[in-house]
């Protein structure tokens, strides 16, 4: 098969199309003919060297694909209702970045109805991640108030439209007026350009001196105390990313007065078992969402993966770039 392999640690030039073997389905698995495959943030950091592969996952980037089922464990296909030649879409620990994928059978869902392989791929990184965060260790709960930041991101625009669907407030932060736009065009109620006005500011003028009850936190670093001033009592912040630094200095005493939650989660290394119960939850409640068209794909651009020069390389110059609202996605 073809693949996008990493060849060293560094620039995005480092991504190369190569031959590899055809992986086989085991136990518990079965094997995509991928169509397409999401491109995310922890792509970009295991190619810089900073985001390890877990133990026993594919050396191969890529955390989602979609495509057809080609083969598979046979009982494990016929107790998830699954078929081969059946379309789906995938979340996986690695090796997305390929014709062929293996992936856990838990972890697969059907693409929605009327949705394109392609669109598809855009599904599983982000929404088992937001459903996961913000929905499960978050409790975002229907007339809360939730703040984004980074509304027009993969995982941004996954979480305006989900939580908008729930039937939550959103507010979400963008780095340009442009993008404000977007995230307003997708159903955010309020949007803060965080180059221009301080969103802890904005936040509180906002809700009226309240705050907000859950935050979505992909920067951390001096984010995480200006995000705890702006939270309501009871508030929970949840850190997903550490793209501002890993550490910060809080005001432990506005945490205890307002009984303040901060946690934080990383999806790829947690085991099978776990991403299964995110995917039944999907698949119950997002995925008639998606069929009825009350969240819609929002994909800025596709390349093809091992096109000349690497189409790899070209996505995660524009991911590295922070000027796409939206998905980035490879095409095989």
């Amino acid at each position: 098969m073809k693949a996008i392999e990493i060849t060293s640690f560094g620039a995005p030039d480092v991504l190369r199309a190569v031959e590899r073997p055809d992986p086989v389905a085991g136990e518990g698995e079965l094997l995509i003919r991928v169509a397409a495959s999401g491109v995310n943030r922890p792509d970009v950091l295991q190619r810089t060297g900073n985001y390890p592969v877990p133990p026993g996952a594919s050396d191969l980037p890529g955390l989602e694909v979609a495509g057809t089922i080609v083969s598979g464990d046979a009982k494990a296909l016929a107790e998830a209702g699954l078929s081969v030649g059946d379309r789906v879409c995938a979340l996986v620990a690695g090796g997305g970045y390929a014709e062929l994928c293996v992936a856990p059978v838990a972890q697969c869902l059907p693409v929605p109805e009327g949705w394109s392989d392609t669109e598809a791929a855009s599904l599983p990184e982000t929404f088992f991640t937001v459903w996961s965060n913000v929905f499960e260790r978050g409790r975002l709960q229907k007339g809360e108030t939730l703040l984004i930041q980074g509304g027009t991101s993969g995982i941004g625009v996954t979480a305006i439209q989900l939580a908008k669907a729930m039937g939550a407030t959103v507010i979400a932060t963008a780095g340009s007026d442009e993008k404000c736009a977007a995230c307003l065009k997708l159903g955010a109620d309020h949007a803060i350009n965080y180059r221009s006005a301080d969103f802890a500011a904005e936040v509180k003028t906002l809700t009226g001196g309240k705050g907000v009850d859950v935050v979505l936190d992909m920067v951390a670093g001096a984010y995480v105390a200006r995000e705890i001033e702006c939270l309501a009592e009871d508030g929970r912040l949840v850190i997903i990313g550490v793209q501002g630094g890993l550490k910060a200095e809080i005001n432990a005493g506005l945490v205890l007065r307002r009984r303040l939650t901060v946690t934080g989660s990383t999806l790829r290394p947690r085991p099978i078992a776990f991403k299964a119960a995110i995917a039944q939850a999907l698949r119950a409640k997002v995925w008639p969402l998606l069929a009825s068209g009350a969240i819609k794909p929002v994909i800025h651009s596709i390349f093809a993966a091992a096109g000349e020069p690497s189409g790899a390389a070209q996505a995660h110059v524009l991911m590295e770039s922070n000027q796409h609202i939206g998905k980035i996605v490879l095409t095989w």
